[in-house]
């Protein structure tokens, strides 16, 4: 069985008296920025010149420097920026002033796996990726408590570069939880997977399913909302909680006998023959291929799937019905 690192396995003593740097403030960098300043450690913002998020990180008592200029002066860098943005920013803020054992650090593996971006050998690449969404990442820490993380490393330049990582995960508090090491390509192929077999594209496919096969059946739209999307949030609570098994616990023996009888007809042979063939995809290059010239196009496919389904009926009953929770807008405002 895999193992798992914790508080006592990390030492921060690898990143003091060391100049970190977060690129990038959004949902992510907010929360790496603000736990390794209260860890102790000495850090900074990058941003391009007109961010936005520049005076949040201000008022939040984080110095702020140009990408350029935390290349120049940080000893690490944490690149948290989008997948897609990435490539031309190292190009031209960070590359040509990178210096000898100096740290690059991602939070997830894309760019680096799929040669997007092509560090010189002699400085170290490192990945601390967080399991959970920024605020939680912040969150969490604030409590005493951690958000668990993924740590690898790509290129060991220093000899500490793996010392270097697990500093890191400590200092923003992934240790607390416990970090697991992994690769990559490990990481980065199958995050991928997860996301679009599973956790994205898979949900998502499969409540509009189900919400469309209700709604042509002459149901109510609302009803089908509720059934089909409204109560994933409550399984799934069971499941993190406990697992498939106490999920299973926790339902009616109707609906469980339902989940043995019926689940394998949904997710099938032809089902999982797709998920290999998207597999493959992944670990070929193919989506990384895909996803790089669409951006060079100017996202045109992409915004346009994204307008289509944000016009899709689900959408529009959702936010009528969402409008009329009481405890769902105090969560929202």
């Amino acid at each position: 069985m895999a193992r798992l690192y914790y508080d006592a396995d990390a030492t921060l003593d690898f990143l003091r008296n060391q100049k970190l740097a977060i690129v990038g403030y959004g949902s992510q960098g907010h929360a790496h920025a603000l736990n390794l300043k209260d860890s102790g450690l000495d850090v900074a913002v990058a941003l391009y010149e007109g961010s936005p998020s520049r005076a949040k990180a201000t008022a939040a008592g984080l110095p702020v420097l140009s990408v350029s200029e935390a290349a120049k002066t940080a000893d690490l860098l944490m690149i948290l920026l989008p997948d897609e943005v990435q490539r031309q920013v190292y190009a031209e803020q960070i590359a040509p002033y990178l210096r000898p054992n100096q740290v690059l650090a991602f939070a997830h593996g894309f760019n680096i796996h799929f040669a997007q971006v092509v560090p010189p050998q002699d400085v170290d690449v490192i990945m601390v990726a967080p399991k959970g969404p920024g605020h939680l990442v912040r969150r969490t820490y604030e409590q005493g408590q951690g958000v668990p993380a993924l740590f690898a490393i790509f290129q060991d330049a220093s000899g500490h570069a793996r010392d270097r990582a697990m500093a890191y995960a400590k200092g923003i508090g992934a240790t607390r939880a416990g970090i697991l090491e992994t690769s990559f390509r490990e990481e980065t192929e199958t995050d991928l997977f997860g996301e679009q077999v599973v956790l994205c594209g898979g949900l998502s496919a499969l409540i509009k399913a189900g919400f469309e096969t209700l709604v042509e059946a002459g149901y109510q739209p609302e009803l089908a909302y509720f059934e089909c999307l409204h109560e994933v949030k409550l399984i799934v609570d069971l499941v993190v909680e406990g697992g498939l098994a106490n999920m299973r616990y926790s339902i009616s023996n109707t609906a469980e006998y339902g989940d043995y009888t019926r689940g394998p007809r949904i997710v099938n042979d032809a089902t999982r023959a797709e998920m290999r063939k998207i597999l493959s995809e992944i670990q070929s290059g193919q989506f990384a291929r895909e996803f790089v010239l669409e951006n060079q196009a100017g996202k045109p496919g992409f915004t346009a799937m994204r307008r289509q389904e944000a016009e899709h009926p689900i959408e529009a009953v959702g936010k009528d019905l969402r409008a009329m929770f009481s405890w769902l807008k105090k969560i929202e405002a």
